[in-house]
């Protein structure tokens, strides 16, 4: 069992070659065709059973109750968000799309929460139509819209968060750190420095809320970034939406009964790496809740979180086929009295690249690959895994150690994709995007198939 970065349900058999949940991956690549994103079923149940357990365990200590929402835009498809539903996880989608998705999946609307920073009027129009949970307020103009939907509606009260910056700054990249004042995510909770006086966004926003009879306040909403490993953002971040709920109770006698902590938590892409433990920060966020509702005097409220990433990032894996191998020679010439150093670098070409997992090129993500057809006992070399795609930027593993005898034929596996892999994939240079396969018990189902030429050209009007 090869451990982190990779599924419970990965094994290298005897002959070197990779199984998932029992099915060896070159006769998945046989009848599937490469690339393709390799989703283990079982191992993203446990992980999302993980999260619920022990949520919930760590919150009924402290006497608070908890929902778990799992975090559609890292990876969503029907069969996932039954999958997560039947786990007794609620959906929580972005977009549109996201929530056609769940409501074709048969998820309950009052189970769903809609997310965005720019909904549209007939997103919002949607969600309430389809009788969404909780609709995550972003911006003061947008608590006017929802109130202007929901009286074209005959006025039943729309469920809504609204959505704070808390100025915790967490996540792995500038671009995923989504608490920090400079970004459009929510409503800040600072009051400008020349206006003491003045509410903060997030308290104007609580209080619009309030005062539109159309409206019915759930809740406060704060999400602090994304690939988190140190937990005490959370605990920082808890701490100043429980003081502006205590605020705004003093304020107008109306405590919200319910604060999402988002999501964001770190899992492990390399191996050696150490994902989050879900009974670890749980009972570290419940601890670090309970301590402050009791120095701010006020009873719990109901809390939720959103899991995305680490339930369904470590579930998947992506196969593809090596092309060309090409050594470079990198390094500089030399300088006055130095020898010149030269180095060897291996680039191993595959047939996906950027258009199945931008993360590397967008973020400077760091992924794991090895050889997953065959043994080799050939020297490990320095490197880099590039994809088809016309850009130096293509790059798929930016360092790895592979066997010196990697050839065209051979089968990759990159680690940990199955989180904003098939999700943000595009037809850059109009390349089909590759299938999601999902593996249980020795056996497969295409859960998106793959596209094909003629998926592309029937967009194509001339």
């Amino acid at each position: 069992m090869p451990g982190e970065p990779w599924s419970s349900g990965v094994r290298r058999g005897p002959d070197g070659a990779l199984t998932v949940a029992g099915v060896d991956v070159r006769e998945l690549a046989a009848a599937q065709g490469t690339p393709a994103y390799v989703l283990d079923e079982a191992d993203l149940r446990e992980r999302a059973r993980s999260y619920r357990r022990a949520f919930e365990a760590a919150f009924a200590e402290v006497g608070a109750g908890v929902d778990v929402y799992y975090a559609g835009k890292a990876f969503l498809s029907v069969a996932v968000a039954r999958w997560v539903r039947a786990e007794g996880l609620r959906v929580d989608t972005a977009t549109g799309g996201e929530l056609a998705v769940a409501l074709r999946a048969d998820v309950p609307g009052e189970h769903i929460g809609l997310h965005g920073n720019n909904k549209s009027d007939a997103e919002i129009v949607r969600a309430l139509e389809a009788g969404v949970g909780r609709i995550i307020v972003d911006s003061l103009a947008e608590v006017e819209r929802v109130a202007a939907a929901s009286r074209a509606r005959g006025g039943v009260p729309a469920p809504v968060m609204i959505r704070v910056t808390t100025g915790v700054h967490a996540g792995g990249h500038e671009y995923i750190s989504t608490a920090h004042e400079d970004q459009k995510f929510g409503l800040s909770l600072a009051t400008a420095p020349d206006a003491q006086a003045e509410d903060s966004p997030a308290m104007t926003a609580l209080l619009a809320v309030l005062a539109h009879p159309e409206l019915e306040l759930l809740g406060i909403h704060s999400h602090i970034g994304s690939q988190i490993l140190d937990p005490s953002g959370f605990e920082v971040a808890a701490r100043k939406v429980l003081e502006l709920r205590a605020a705004l109770a003093e304020r107008t006698g109306f405590l919200v009964p319910e604060v999402d902590l988002g999501g964001g938590y770190g899992i492990a892409y390399l191996p050696g790496e150490v994902a989050l433990d879900p009974d670890r920060i749980a009972k570290d966020v419940a601890a670090s809740v309970a301590a402050s509702s009791a120095d701010l005097g006020t009873p719990l409220p109901r809390f939720s979180i959103e899991p995305g990433r680490a339930i369904v990032g470590p579930a998947g894996l992506t196969l593809y086929t090596v092309g060309t191998v090409k050594p470079v020679r990198v390094g500089g010439a030399a300088g006055d009295g130095e020898a010149e150093s030269t180095t060897v670098r291996t680039y191993v070409s595959i047939d996906g690249g950027m258009s199945d997992n931008i993360r590397p090129a967008l973020y400077g993500a760091n992924y794991h690959a090895e050889l997953a057809n065959r043994l080799s006992d050939a020297a490990p070399v320095l490197a880099r895994v590039v994809g088809k795609h016309c850009e130096s930027g293509d790059i798929v593993v930016h360092d790895v150690l592979l066997p010196g005898d990697v050839r065209a034929g051979d089968l990759l596996a990159v680690a940990a994709t199955g989180a904003y892999g098939r999700s943000m994939a595009s037809n850059y240079n109009h390349v089909p995007r590759p299938p999601v396969v999902a593996v249980t018990d020795g056996g497969t189902r295409v859960l998106i198939r793959r596209e094909t030429e003629d998926d592309l050209l029937a967009l194509d009007l001339g």
